[in-house]
C-alpha cells in the first residue's frame, strides 16, 4: 500500500488499478506483494516517445473499493491524507513510500572540516499526507522530521541520527520486499558515516593524549 500511495493510480472507472515505476525490479516487488501474475508492460509519459516506465495494470473491484476505504483514492496526488492500517504494518507501509517517492542523499559539508551530512526524505504533493507521516513516525520512534517546500512538492526530511533511526525501522530485518537500489544506497551512506565517526573518535582520543 505504500507503493500504491506513491506510484499507484486508481482509475475513475471504479475497478482498474495501475502501478508505474522507472524500476523494473520495483514492479516485480509490487506483483510479488499482491501475489498476482501479471505481465509487466512499458509506457511513456507526457510528450515523451521513449517507453521507459514499467507498468502493472489489473482490474479488481473489491480491492479497489477496499483501497478507497483506507484512504487511497483516485486523483490522490494532491489530496491524499492519513491512511487507515493496523499499527504493526506502518513501517512496511513507510518502506513502500520510500521506495516509491523517497529520497536519500549525502555530502561533505564544506563549512565544517570533515563533516559528513546525510538525509532520508519522503516527497509528496499533498502536505496533509506528509504531516500525517511525520506525526506517525514521531509517535512510534521519537524522531521528528522537517517538512520543506521543494519545487512543486513538499519534502519530509530526516538527518543523521533521525535518518538512521527511520531507515533501521523500515528495514527491521533482512530480505524484506523493497527496491534493492535504494537499500544499497542508504547502506553505503551509513557505512561512510560509521567509518567517519570511528576516525573522528580516534582523532579525539589522540588529541586528548597529547
Amino acid at each position: 500500500m505504500g507503493l500504491m500511495a506513491t506510484d499507484g493510480n486508481l482509475s475513475p472507472d471504479g475497478r482498474h488499478i495501475t502501478f508505474t515505476s522507472k524500476d523494473a525490479q520495483l514492479a516485480k516487488v509490487f506483483c510479488a506483494c499482491l501475489e498476482i501474475k501479471k505481465t509487466i508492460g512499458k509506457k511513456s509519459r507526457g510528450y515523451e516517445s521513449e517507453k521507459k516506465y514499467f507498468v502493472v495494470s489489473f482490474s479488481d473491484r473489491v480491492f479497489y473499493d477496499w483501497m478507497c476505504s483506507i484512504g487511497i483514492t483516485p486523483r490522490k496526488s494532491k489530496t491524499i491524507g492519513s491512511i487507515t492500517m493496523p499499527s504493526r504494518y506502518f513501517f512496511d507501509f513507510l518502506r513502500g513510500c520510500f521506495d516509491g517517492d523517497g529520497t536519500a542523499y549525502s555530502y561533505w559539508d564544506p563549512r565544517w572540516r570533515s563533516s559528513f551530512c546525510f538525509y532520508v526524505g519522503f516527497v509528496s504533493a499533498s502536505p496533509p499526507f506528509l504531516i500525517w507521516l511525520r506525526d506517525e513516525i514521531e509517535s512510534r520512534i521519537g524522531v521528528r522530521g522537517r517538512i520543506t517546500r521543494a519545487d512543486r512538492v513538499e519534502q519530509l526530511r530526516y538527518s543523521k541520527y533521525s535518518a538512521q533511526t527511520v531507515f533501521n525501522t523500515m528495514y527491521y530485518k533482512k530480505n524484506l520486499p523493497c527496491l534493492r537500489r535504494k537499500l544499497v544506497k542508504v547502506q553505503k551512506i551509513l557505512t561512510i558515516h560509521k567509518q567517519h565517526a570511528r576516525v573522528a573518535k580516534l582523532a579525539r582520543r589522540t588529541t586528548l593524549r597529547w
